[in-house]
């Protein structure tokens, strides 16, 4: 990726010298010019890290291919990010 130049250019994730407080900095910067040219800004975090605790990894991904048509890279890669996590009865 880094040879053929292939990252997205804002990418911090797995390139060399580049960490999660890069992006952090960046997106304080953004919201700091925003602030300075008097425009409004609204910053919407997501924490996925428990969002599929609570549900079967197996039906989750059946239903995704029967009822949602989806295959290919996109059911390979949800399956990968749902492998190894582990599923609670928690609510």
């Amino acid at each position: 990726m880094t040879v053929n130049k292939r990252h997205e250019p804002l990418q911090s994730e797995y390139r060399v010298f580049s960490r999660t407080e890069t992006s952090l900095v960046k997106v304080q910067n953004d919201i700091r010019m925003m602030i300075d040219d008097k425009k409004a800004v609204i910053l919407v975090l997501l924490d996925l890290s428990a969002a599929f605790d609570t549900v079967d990894h197996n039906l989750l991904l059946s239903r995704m291919m029967t009822r949602l048509d989806i295959d290919g890279t996109v059911f390979t890669w949800l399956k990968s990010y749902l492998s190894g996590k582990s599923q609670s009865q928690h609510r």
